[in-house]
């Protein structure tokens, strides 16, 4: 028979003091759960467990996901909306002035997600019960 893998060894050792039990206690314990024909239940429940406490997240993430397609959606529309465009003769002074306006934006862009608020805290949790 090999020799056990020293990490799990030590890993069971130091479960088993921590519970104040054996370590042949603890791999019996392990091995007759494993073998149990509940076993498969006890997974499925713990896995059940686990999703219930990652749905909240994703629900935040679809809203947050949400907020932002909205806002550049509006942004995209107010901005077609409101300006015109430009002679030819004066494009390269507009992107040179546009380049310039896209680095101050990146520069609030990072003191925003830095320090707060996001845009996602200023959006009442209730915005769709709000028409």
């Amino acid at each position: 028979m090999n020799e056990c893998d020293p990490d799990l060894k030590r890993g069971l050792a130091d479960f088993a003091e921590r519970r104040g039990r054996s370590d042949s206690l603890i791999a019996e314990a392990a091995i007759a759960s494993f073998l149990s024909p509940d076993a498969h239940e006890r997974k499925e429940a713990v896995i059940g467990k686990r999703l219930d406490r990652i749905d909240p997240s994703i629900q935040r993430l679809e809203r947050d996901v949400g907020i932002a397609n909205e806002a550049f959606a509006l942004f995209i529309r107010f901005w077609l909306n409101s300006t015109a465009s430009l002679p030819e003769a004066v494009h390269a002074a507009a992107r040179a002035r546009g380049g310039e306006r896209y680095d101050k934006f990146l520069e609030a862009l990072g003191r925003r997600l830095a320090t707060g608020p996001r845009l996602r805290q200023e959006v009442p949790e209730d915005m769709e019960s709000n028409p």
